[in-house]
């Protein structure tokens, strides 16, 4: 067991920076607005020790409650013995970002609109909602140079080398049919087809 519990213990991986982004943050980090009621994701950037959340909060969501100069304070839930507790976390911007969760929402509601316009001005009634995968329609198949074709089971083949001896001596199980079978170098060897109603030898 692990003996040391701190702030960031057992935080190698998960706050590792990526391939080539090591070193302080870029200027572009400072120049994002962030306005309350936005939805930020939380993203721990281990080169900026100061305003670091807890290692719990990395890779939540939350709403911006409060906008400081350096910082934003952030809306976040945490599951507590089954039920869901709000906690207000204090982050500086380096270690936040714009989410994205409601980015296909938004495209949806704009897409819909534009074919519910057009629809109206057709005349026409547009289908908006999103449906699951239907099954195919029906449809008649042509057997003109499709013939149809029976499939079944292939009978179960054994080189004779590979068999136990006991069923070697078992005539009643071993018999049948007897062949030879030539492999890529030219050698034979003996195959057993297994024509028994045990279904330990089907």
């Amino acid at each position: 067991m692990p003996h040391s519990f701190g702030a960031r213990a057992r935080t190698r991986h998960m706050f590792k920076q990526n391939f080539k982004q090591h070193g302080s943050p870029n200027v572009s980090t400072f120049l994002i607005n962030y306005r309350v009621g936005d939805i930020v994701d939380i993203k721990a950037n281990a080169s900026q020790q100061k305003g670091m959340p807890h290692k719990f909060y990395h890779g939540k969501t939350g709403i911006v409650y409060n906008v400081t100069p350096r910082a934003v304070g952030v809306i976040c839930y945490k599951v507590v013995n089954g039920r869901y507790m709000e906690k207000r976390v204090n982050i500086r911007v380096e270690h936040i970002k714009h989410s994205k969760c409601r980015q296909e929402f938004l495209d949806r509601v704009k897409s819909n609109a534009a074919k519910k316009r057009e629809a109206k001005e057709k005349g026409e009634h547009v289908q908006l909602k999103r449906l699951p995968a239907q099954p195919r329609e029906a449809h008649h198949i042509s057997i003109v140079n499709n013939a149809p074709q029976t499939l079944a089971a292939k009978p179960c083949e054994y080189p004779l080398s590979s068999l136990p001896l006991c069923l070697l001596e078992n005539e009643a199980h071993v018999a049948c049919h007897l062949k030879e079978a030539s492999t890529v170098e030219g050698s034979t060897d003996i195959v057993v087809f297994f024509q028994s109603t045990d279904e330990t030898y089907i």
